[in-house]
């Protein structure tokens, strides 16, 4: 595409190419690749090229729109403008995760929104389904409403609307039972519980793992359902977001949260723009920003940050301090995935991060003495002995942890000096270490 002014379908085609196996290997359905990648040809050819882009940053640039423009363009929130309580119906297949993303709204809801929620479980088939949810109501502190398996599920529900109503619940979120396949019956039960509480949101839960088949299982639940929502569950797992696009794209309906993990803080709204990024392998910066934001210790970083800019030695304190941070923000190969160009880190050097190492040198660091920790220089044979069998290491281990560390207080001094650019630099460094 070098030296090209204009898009041509000839000029496009290799592109297209790769963008047809991107959407495959992040495991979105057929039809969708097919109709997308007519899309984008139908926009492409014929477009002029930006002076300010190359041809191929401006064909990257029209690939990411339509990305977005099919999943929704921005995140849509939850629409609980009614009477109080507002219902939220939440439907899936069994095994997508509904229960646990039950607790998980309702959490989101009380703590993001502060609204007084209570869940109610009407799955009467499932062995301990409604104890499971009495369980994670409990952990994220919102009221359980009890059921029995005796009873039925439309009954419960009309019960657990009234009881909401007599406690003053601005929302009841109603989970239901799923099936192994979609069938008739889960079809007609569904239904039935919709028309009982007529809920403001009737959310499709959707394992995100399922790939290729969420499509199918959308089309199902969006033809039988008055869906207004899609919550797209173990988003974490899928590497690349495929579900995303081909759900949004078959049901037609919003994805408004997606779970990244089975932590019940795990939900997030959804950003199409950022799954976009995800999906053509890009990273997602504004995902690993938010999580700096939130889940690091903000005056803890403005200290260290202070310390290190007025020259001051990186210390096994701050070594300690950083891998605490890295911990609340989902561990190293969660990082990793965010950041552009070391998402790309091919699946068999992936598979081999793990954080169980930095769980060792957190033993180590902690079986130092405070001058130990402060003064790293003094650590020398004997105190390495007693370090090693504090940790329940060799001190081949302590030895190791020492040349890393001498290794990071040299990455840090160049971070206080050069900015951002000895960051990037650092983390290419990272990743060649990683490969070897």
């Amino acid at each position: 595409m070098l030296g090209k002014n204009k898009l041509t379908e000839e000029n496009i085609k290799d592109a297209l190419h790769e963008v047809r196996i991107a959407l495959i290997e992040a495991d979105v359905a057929l039809p969708v690749v097919k109709s997308f990648i007519n899309s984008v040809k139908d926009k492409a050819v014929g477009h002029e090229v930006s002076e300010a882009l190359s041809p191929a940053q401006e064909f990257i640039k029209l690939v990411n729109s339509e990305l977005v423009s099919v999943m929704g363009e921005k995140n849509e929130t939850l629409d609980l403008r009614t009477a109080p309580p507002a219902v939220i119906l939440l439907a899936g297949l069994q095994g997508a995760g509904k229960t646990t993303t039950a607790a998980k709204l309702a959490g989101f809801l009380k703590n993001k929104q502060k609204k007084k929620v209570s869940v109610v479980s009407t799955d009467v088939y499932r062995p301990a389904a409604i104890d499971q949810l009495k369980t994670v109501a409990g952990e994220v502190g919102v009221r359980w409403i009890e059921s029995t398996p005796d009873e039925k599920p439309v009954d419960i529900a009309g019960r657990a609307l009234a009881d909401a109503k007599k406690n003053l619940d601005d929302v009841l979120i109603v989970d239901t039972a799923g099936r192994l396949h979609v069938d008739e019956d889960l079809m007609k039960e569904i239904r039935e519980l919709n028309e009982a509480v007529s809920p403001v949101e009737t959310l499709f839960v959707v394992d995100a793992m399922t790939g290729q088949d969420a499509a199918n299982t959308a089309k199902a639940f969006s033809e039988a359902l008055p869906l207004t929502g899609v919550i797209l569950t173990k988003a974490d797992g899928d590497e690349r977001g495929g579900a995303a696009l081909s759900v949004r794209a078959v049901s037609g309906k919003p994805i408004k949260f997606i779970g990244i993990g089975e932590k019940l803080d795990a939900l997030e709204p959804f950003y199409p723009d950022r799954i976009a990024s995800r999906i053509l392998g890009m990273g997602d910066v504004l995902s690993l920003i938010e999580d700096l934001e939130e889940k690091v210790d903000q005056e803890k970083a403005q200290k260290f940050a202070k310390k290190i800019k007025s020259g001051k030695d990186f210390d096994m304190n701050d070594f300690l301090s950083q891998l605490e941070q890295m911990k609340k923000m989902g561990g190293v190969a969660s990082i990793l995935d965010k950041i552009p160009g070391l998402s790309a880190v091919p699946d068999e050097v992936k598979s081999k991060i793990d954080d169980k190492p930095f769980i060792k040198i957190e033993a180590m660091i902690c079986s130092m003495t405070p001058k130990e920790r402060a003064n790293p220089d003094i650590i020398k044979g004997p105190r390495k002995v007693r370090i090693a069998k504090g940790a329940g290491v060799d001190v081949h281990d302590v030895n190791v942890l020492m040349t890393q560390f001498k290794q990071m207080q040299k990455m840090v001094k160049k971070l206080s000096g050069g900015g951002f650019r000895s960051l990037f630099g650092s983390l290419q460094n990272l990743t060649r270490m990683v490969r070897r």
